[in-house]
């Protein structure tokens, strides 16, 4: 028996970064940084751990449009490994391939909002992205 899931929660690093393979198909991919709070010898201290993420399909579309560098996710998924060699020495990496990705609310609005929309593009466009809810996103294939 095997298993080999992993749920991990944290904010996008960078904007994400979308791509079509030749069947047409959507990948994109997005760093997530976590944060981990312990205390040592009375001390507060932080460790802070960065994940690559792959997003497929229609998900990947939806991460594109509505997500932003220090967007706040959930994401479950599966750990893959990838190998190769380099100069003779054998390389790998561990990915995560995402089977859903969570969008957290934002802090000041408690809505999700479309890419390069803010608070403070005035009133107009802050209360057209209130509109946007997680009913709005297609997300079956």
């Amino acid at each position: 028996m095997n298993l080999n899931n992993v749920s991990i929660m944290g904010n996008l690093t960078r904007d994400p970064e979308i791509k079509y393979i030749s069947s047409g198909k959507a990948v994109c991919s997005l760093s997530i940084a976590n944060n981990r709070v312990f205390t040592k010898n009375g001390e507060k201290m932080t460790e802070v751990s960065f994940f690559d993420v792959d997003v497929w399909g229609i998900a990947a579309e939806n991460c594109s449009k509505y997500l932003i560098k220090g967007s706040g996710v959930i994401v479950e998924g599966r750990l893959r490994q990838d190998r190769w060699e380099k100069d003779g020495k054998t390389q790998s990496r561990v990915r995560i391939t995402a089977s859903a990705v969570h969008f957290m609310p934002k802090k000041k609005h408690n809505a999700l909002q479309p890419a390069g929309v803010s608070a403070e593009d005035g009133p107009a466009e802050a209360q057209e992205a209130a509109v946007v809810s997680p009913e709005d996103i297609h997300w079956e294939e």
